[in-house]
């Protein structure tokens, strides 16, 4: 491991023009590509104190051995000399938002001979347009279905072609008019080329022309008593409309438009883009991709605020998203003009329309890239035309950003399970644990508490129960937090300190497992939605986890000894770098990013905190809703409570007459009228 200190460049050596710089290491391989504004700036950030470093970055700069930057005459040229460097030299710490290799997609085999439509899921080829990607396998195979009965293009493989080639006669659907059979003459490689066309146009968004050529045939047929062609002809349109129904209009005719959006945690970034094409999402794609460089940055900013690395991470998406498709498009297409000159420009000509334009008029975006202007200058010279760069404020381009946002938070919950979510990965996990944290036995039980508040304000804790890596919702508790709450601050640490205390102080009669009248839960508290009745804990836990990092950790171990606790493992899990804090150590314990253990402590604090946050707005709303009560004389908190209770809400309440109030349980004619009255006023 390098010493960055050995490699730094003199400050005052380098420049502070914009530029690209590469990290070496000591084979002389380009282990990290980056650019900035100023680069004396920019690479002064990355020699600073190592602990203050995101471990991502911490790990690049001490597998370096050296650094050395080129001058740019601005930062356009500087955004496309860091994509071509990337796309050169493949560097290890580099994002990259590889070609998705999970949705499946129409394929169109345009440089063969006899073109044929087929499923497909993998890596791009040349000579092969593409459609999609779909959300499901059987989405694919219904459209060529559904659309082959109108172009009956082959669908066959080479083999079941050659086949039937030699045995002169047709497959099954060639016989049921869902394929033209080229392979026995029946149309020749032009005229099968002519359907390939406007199968490929169709699919490309020209659905317009399709739909009235074939409603002007079918009127036209059953003008001239075809009967039987109009009634197929009809058939045809049904099949355009159901292929067509999968593809909702979602924005304004002509719209085309991509919708991209990120949803981040401190080591990873989950991006989901959609492709809108006249209106319609012709499809979606997403990755999952390790925060590094420039977008690896320790603060991910207050609750519900938006990550400060997002602009970074739109940048280096969009720069290098569009550059690789325009690449692509560009090779397909030349790739396709040789093939025709193979076979000669008089044989027939690629008439076929292009699937999309790559690069769209119009892109959305959930956050502005950090360079905006340079990155729409970039995106614009791809194109070939202006392009409108920009967040959606308002209307159904904003409500199609949320769906968007939520996929992309949705994608990031499902990544984050799926390495936890079987019976191998868990007990990986569990082994892993016990082995960094100096552990007896695997933690087979794993309970992990967090506080939620808002300035000091409806402060409640939530605690969840692991076993065997997976959550046992039963044994779900939350607690209203009582000595550190009601003084307008915040004190997440006496928060831990209590709710460690109120948790333990039964511990010793929960390992004999004696019964106990008292319960976990006090009794102005509520059990979580999931139980099923307020028995105590079956038993403890292996390991206890607060969410926080040495503070926190100081003050639950001070509960510790102070109940005489000693056989359960303590750890705090800071968010910041994801630290895990153990009592009295002076340094957090790193996980490896790509650990089992990591992904599993992250998943039950994700849990905890999800859980604290979900009481806290029940408990907050309960609170707004009662405090249109206050000041009513007689009129206490439990009297409060019970007439909301009874009427649903203080607006039904308010319409109630002075009888109606008198028949809640404690309420007298008096406090009742008083009741009446004073809704009155304030209304």
């Amino acid at each position: 491991m390098a010493d960055p200190t050995t490699y730094r460049p003199a400050p005052s050596s380098i420049p502070t023009e914009p530029g690209v710089y590469k990290f070496r290491d000591e084979h002389r391989r380009v282990i990290y590509v980056g650019k900035a504004k100023n680069l004396r700036s920019r690479l002064g950030s990355y020699f600073q104190d190592l602990t203050q470093l995101h471990p991502r970055t911490r790990q690049m700069v001490t597998t370096a051995a050296d650094v050395e930057w080129t001058v740019v005459a601005s930062e356009v040229e500087a955004l496309q000399l860091e994509y071509t460097w990337i796309k050169r030299f493949d560097p290890r710490f580099n994002v990259k938002y590889r070609d998705d290799k999970t949705y499946p997609v129409l394929a169109v085999s345009t440089r063969e001979e006899v073109p044929r439509a087929f499923f497909y899921r993998g890596p791009r080829r040349k000579g092969v347009r593409y459609f999609g990607p779909y959300s499901h396998a059987w989405a694919v195979r219904q459209t060529i279905d559904s659309l082959i009965r109108v172009f009956p293009m082959r669908t066959c493989t080479k083999g079941v072609y050659n086949r039937h080639e030699s045995l002169g006669r047709p497959c099954l659907l060639g016989y049921i008019d869902k394929c033209s059979a080229p392979c026995v003459g029946r149309v020749s490689p032009e005229e099968h080329r002519e359907i390939v066309d406007g199968f490929v146009s169709f699919m490309g968004g020209n659905t317009d022309k399709v739909v009235k050529s074939l409603n002007r045939d079918m009127l036209q047929a059953a003008e001239n008593l075809e009967f039987e062609r109009a009634a197929k002809l009809r058939d045809d349109l049904e099949a355009i409309d159901k292929v067509m129904e999968q593809q909702a209009v979602v924005l304004g005719d002509g719209t085309d438009a991509d919708l991209i959006a990120f949803d981040t945690d401190q080591l990873e970034a989950a991006v989901q883009i959609f492709h809108v094409r006249g209106g319609r999402i012709r499809g979606q794609r997403g990755w999952v991709v390790e925060k590094a460089g420039d977008q690896a940055r320790p603060d991910m900013g207050e609750e519900g605020q938006p990550d400060p690395a997002l602009p970074a991470l739109m940048q280096n998406f969009l720069v290098q998203f569009y550059g690789d498709a325009v690449e692509r498009e560009k090779s397909e297409d030349a790739e396709d003009d040789a093939q025709i000159r193979r076979r000669g420009v008089d044989q027939f000509s690629r008439t076929e329309p292009k699937t999309v334009q790559v690069v769209p008029r119009e892109i959305l975006v959930q956050a502005m890239p950090e360079e905006a202007a340079e990155v729409t200058t970039v995106l614009s010279e791809l194109r070939g035309a202006a392009v409108d760069l920009r967040v959606p404020q308002r209307g159904d381009k904003r409500a199609l950003m949320e769906t968007v946002q939520r996929n992309a938070k949705e994608a990031l919950h499902q990544h984050k399970l799926k390495r936890v979510g079987d019976l191998t990965a868990r007990s990986a996990a569990l082994q892993q644990l016990q082995e960094a944290l100096g552990m007896d036995q695997a933690p087979l039980r794993v309970e992990c508490t967090d506080v939620s508040h808002i300035q000091g304000t409806d402060v409640v804790a939530s605690l969840v129960v692991f076993e065997d890596g997976t959550p046992k919702k039963q044994d779900y508790r939350r607690y209203r937090i009582k000595e550190a709450a009601g003084d307008g601050h915040s004190d997440d640490v006496a928060s831990i300190a209590e709710i460690t205390r109120r948790r333990f102080k039964r511990h010793h009669e929960d390992k004999l497992a004696h019964p106990d009248e008292d319960d976990t839960v006090f009794e102005d508290e509520e059990v979580e939605v999931e139980s099923t009745d307020n028995r105590r804990f079956a038993y403890p836990p292996q390991l206890f986890i607060v969410d926080g990092g040495a503070p926190q950790v100081a003050a639950a171990q001070a509960v510790f000894d102070e109940l005489g606790v000693i056989d359960v493992t303590l750890i705090g899990l800071a968010k910041r770098l994801e630290e895990v804090w153990l009592p009295g150590d002076d340094e957090p314990v790193i996980l490896p990013r790509n650990s089992e253990a990591l992904y599993l402590l992250q998943q039950i604090r994700d849990e905890a905190h999800r859980f604290a946050i979900n009481y806290h707005r029940q408990q907050r709303s309960k609170r707004m809703r009662a405090s249109q009560l206050d000041g009513i004389p007689g009129l206490g908190p439990a009297r409060r409570s019970d007439l909301v209770k009874h009427f649903g809400s203080v607006k039904k309440l308010r319409e109630a007459t002075v009888e109606q109030i008198a028949d809640v349980r404690g309420f007298g004619p008096k406090l009742a009228q008083t009741v009446y009255e004073h809704l009155r006023v304030k209304k």
